[in-house]
């Protein structure tokens, strides 16, 4: 079983390192292109949008479908557009391809959350859903540096090593994973809108699917400038940002690792309320620090933190119906990633046009307290009313 969960580790890596690399080099490709700060952000964007809009598609899909079928092709898919991304010659070109590559993200992230139960024994599906997150975590502690540094030879080059990596995964994926077709009960013709109806239904995923938006937007309209303000704040090269970013993902990696001991004494409701209300504080003060040090440890504490809660939001989400756990899990994912292309096009805009990345930092700290907020008011994290919604839900 230990060559299911390192398979799913490494797939959650890539597709992570991929997903946040344009942010460091931003500053890279804006200048290869000779675009504006205030549409540069749409390299970041395109790609998140592809994933948000085809993972309402590949959920439902995937849930009537041989996952391992729908893992592979999304690999290879993902790994070819990828590859293209290193040769793109101009701005369009590259949203082109950033956007095939978040379309194939689209129909291999998900699988790999909803293949853990059907690979993995029931008391080890907590652990490898951790480690597969981890993964996540990992890609911004160490992906997304190394891809700055090899960033420094030529900006194509870490694409190139995430194509290449990645059409390897494939292989091993096609050789390891067994055949995943869905039962009797989930293979038939049901339209995908219907597949949705359980959700729509449920105030309960509403208001958690709400607040998870505004809690990916917040962070992601902060994350998706960082780069550039460093560069513009403390004149900081390609290389030393990456580095910068390696602190920020170890922060995620920590988080995720103690996410189940807050939990354990917190409680899900308080840990999430505590931790949200730090990052209000946190994303309110950040962009007026003139320290890089000081600067790197506060971005470390808030990423140590968004560890710490997404695993148990995503938690509370998969929760709600595991009749369409693939649904859930691509509905989440394309949230995210909705809530990513939106932060990306809000990001240029206030950066541009309203105080530079300070009125970020206040745009983030509004969205999480909305988050908070929804949250509590929505019941979405206390166990005795997820229980009653989940059963409502499967009735419907």
């Amino acid at each position: 079983m230990r060559k299911y969960t390192a398979l799913f580790f490494l797939i959650m890596f890539m597709i992570g390192t991929d997903t946040f690399l344009i942010s460091p080099l931003l500053p890279t490709l804006q200048t290869q292109y000779g675009v504006s700060t205030g549409i540069a952000g749409w390299m970041i964007g395109s790609y998140t949008l592809g994933s948000a809009v085809f993972a309402l598609i590949a959920g439902p899909l995937s849930d009537g479908w041989n996952r391992r079928t729908v893992l592979l092709g999304g690999l290879l898919g993902f790994s070819v557009s990828t590859i293209l991304c290193g040769f793109a010659d101009s701005f369009w070109t590259m949203c082109l391809f950033r956007i095939l590559a978040g379309v194939s993200a689209a129909f291999t992230a998900p699988q790999v959350w909803a293949s853990i139960p059907a690979v993995m024994p029931a008391a080890s599906v907590s652990k490898t859903m951790g480690i597969a997150f981890a993964g996540l975590a990992a890609a911004q502690a160490l992906g997304v540096p190394i891809g700055s540094w090899l960033a420094t030879a030529n900006w194509s080059v870490p694409f190139w090593t995430i194509g290449f990596a990645s059409l390897l995964l494939a292989a091993s994926a096609f050789t390891l994973l067994p055949d995943m077709k869905p039962g009797a009960n989930q293979g038939d013709r049901t339209s995908i809108l219907r597949r949705y109806v359980p959700l729509i239904a449920s105030g309960k995923a509403r208001s958690g699917f709400s607040a998870y938006l505004l809690l990916h937007l917040g962070s992601g309209t902060a994350f998706a400038f960082v780069g550039k303000w460093m560069a513009d704040r403390f004149e900081l090269p390609i290389g030393q940002i990456g580095t910068v970013m390696m602190f920020l993902g170890f922060g995620t990696l920590l988080g995720s690792m103690i996410s189940s001991y807050v939990t354990r004494k917190l409680g899900d409701a308080n840990a999430v309320a505590a931790g949200m209300s730090l990052l209000v504080i946190l994303y309110t003060i950040m962009p007026h620090l003139a320290n890089l040090q000081l600067v790197t440890i506060v971005y470390l504490t808030i990423f140590a933190t968004l560890g710490i809660i997404f695993p148990i939001v995503m938690g509370a989400l998969t929760s709600l119906n595991a009749s369409i756990r693939g649904t859930i899990s691509s509905l989440a994912n394309s949230t995210m990633n909705g809530a990513n292309t939106l932060g990306a096009w809000f990001a240029g805009l206030l950066y541009v046009h309203l105080g530079g990345y300070s009125s970020l930092g206040i745009f983030s700290a509004v969205c999480l307290a909305l988050s908070l907020g929804i949250f509590l008011y929505g019941g979405v994290l206390g166990r005795k009313t997820a229980r009653t919604d989940q059963e409502s839900t499967s009735t419907s």
